[in-house]
C-alpha cells in the first residue's frame, strides 16, 4: 500500500511544475483571484481532514461494536448446553471435544478488527472528504464569473506550459517521470 492510497498523504507534483504553477499564480491572476483559490484550497484541506477524522472514528466505532457482538455470541455459545458424546448405530460412543476455548475472542482478533476497520474508515472518510471538498471548492471558484474566467485562462496557460515541458522532455529522450518528479 503506497502513501498515495490515502487522500491525506498524497504528494504534489514535482518542483519544476510547482515553480511553473507559482509563476502563473503570481502573474496571470489578480489578488482577488488568488484569495479565491486559497480559500478553495483551504476548503479542500478542511473537508479532507474532517472526513479522515470522521472516517477513522466511524471505523473504530464499528470495530468496537463488532468486538462487543463477538463477545456476546461467545457468551451465548458458552452458556448453551452442548452435547458431550455421539452415539453411533452400532452402540459405541465417542466423546466430542470441547471447542469453547477456541471460540473465545482473542486480543489478536481485536487488534485486527480495530486496525482494518480503522484504516478502512480512514480511507473512505478521506476520499469522501476529498470529493465534498472538491465540490465545495468548485462552487467557491465559480461563484464570480469574471474571476472564474481569469482562473480558467490562467489554468489553460499553465497546462499548455506543462505540456510543452513534457514534449521537450520526450524530445530529449528524458522520461516523463523525471519531469514530474516521480
Amino acid at each position: 500500500m503506497s502513501a498515495d492510497s490515502l487522500a491525506l498523504l498524497r504528494k504534489n507534483a514535482g518542483q519544476d511544475i510547482r515553480a511553473l504553477a507559482e509563476e502563473h499564480f503570481k502573474h496571470d491572476l489578480q489578488d482577488s483571484d488568488r484569495d479565491v483559490l486559497k480559500s478553495a484550497a483551504g476548503k479542500i484541506s478542511t473537508h479532507l481532514t474532517v472526513g479522515s477524522i470522521l472516517g477513522l472514528g466511524l471505523g473504530v466505532l464499528l470495530a468496537f461494536r463488532l468486538r462487543r457482538t463477538r463477545l456476546q455470541m461467545f457468551e451465548a455459545f458458552r452458556a448453551h448446553e452442548k452435547p458431550t458424546h455421539v452415539k453411533f448405530a452400532d452402540g459405541r460412543e465417542e466423546a466430542i471435544p470441547d471447542i469453547t476455548p477456541f471460540m473465545r475472542p482473542s486480543a489478536l482478533g481485536d487488534f485486527a478488527a480495530y486496525t482494518f476497520f480503522g484504516f478502512g474508515g480512514l480511507f473512505l472518510g478521506g476520499e469522501t472528504g476529498l470529493l465534498t471538498g472538491a465540490s465545495s471548492a468548485g462552487r467557491t471558484i465559480t461563484r464570480d464569473p469574471e474571476s472564474r474566467q481569469r482562473i480558467e485562462t490562467a489554468f489553460r496557460r499553465f497546462r499548455a506550459d506543462v505540456l510543452r515541458k513534457e514534449a521537450d522532455a520526450l524530445d530529449k529522450k528524458r522520461g516523463v517521470t523525471e519531469l514530474l518528479g516521480l
